[in-house]
Formats: C-alpha cells, structure tokens, sequence
C-alpha cells in the first residue's frame, strides 16, 4: 500500500467560520460544498472541515472533554503569527511557558474550539521577533 495523502479534517458546527480562519491563517483557499468544506493552499489540499451540529469542543488542558489531537504551526514571526490568529477569530489559551528557551510555543483554539500551537525556533535565523506575553 502507498499512502497518497494524508488530510486532517477538524468537525465543525460553523464550516464557513472555521474553514475561512484556516484558509486566511494558512494562506490558501476555501472549496465549500453543503456539509464539507477544504482548504487547499497553494494548489494542493491540506485539510478538511465536516459539519458536526452537535460538535463540542475539548477543554483544554485537563476537562472533559480531553484534547485528542491539535496540529503545530511553525511561523517565522510569533508576533505577527499571534495578531494574525486573534484578528481571524482564534483565542489564545496560553502564552510560551518558557520565554527563554530556543524554542516556543503558544497555545490557540480556532473558532470552534479546537487547540493548535504556533511555534518558533529562536535559532532560525529568519526569526527576529520575541514571542507574545499578552493574555487575550
């Protein structure tokens, strides 16, 4: 068996609210049907959005219910990264725990709730920014 491709596919009560947010933050385009919606960047299909009315979203970190999955963006500049997420609509759970450390992390939910990180490598040298702080 050869794996062709693989898509993440988020269930969403609101497929126009979160598919646009992951078009808009991942710089691609929506193909919206009835109850599915893909987001394509750069000609290529990279993940999926299915009508679930009755989704609900994890709490995150430790409630019910448990995340059981959350994707990592790496970006090269976390400010502008942060600014972006909560101008589409994300929120932002936790700022980086380590301001520090070469590497970060800050934890969003997108629309309907579903966590992802933006991430950062200090040692990549097209990054010039320090991480957000801020709570939203």
């Amino acid at each position: 068996m050869k794996v062709t491709r693989t898509i993440t596919v988020f269930d969403a009560p609101d497929l126009a609210t979160e598919s646009a947010f992951w078009a808009d933050l991942l710089g691609g385009t929506v193909d919206a049907e009835d109850d599915w919606h893909s987001v394509s960047v750069d000609g290529e299909w990279r993940m999926g959005f299915q009508l679930a009315p009755n989704h609900v979203p994890p709490d995150w970190p430790d409630g019910t219910p448990q995340q059981q999955i959350h994707l990592d963006v790496w970006v090269d500049d976390l400010a502008e990264g942060h600014e972006r997420v909560l101008a589409l609509g994300g929120r932002l759970l936790q700022s980086s725990q380590e301001p520090d450390a070469d590497e970060q992390f800050v934890v969003y939910a997108d629309p309907a709730g579903h966590p992802f990180c933006l991430c950062w490598a200090a040692a990549d040298p097209a990054v010039a920014v320090e991480p957000p702080d801020e709570q939203a």
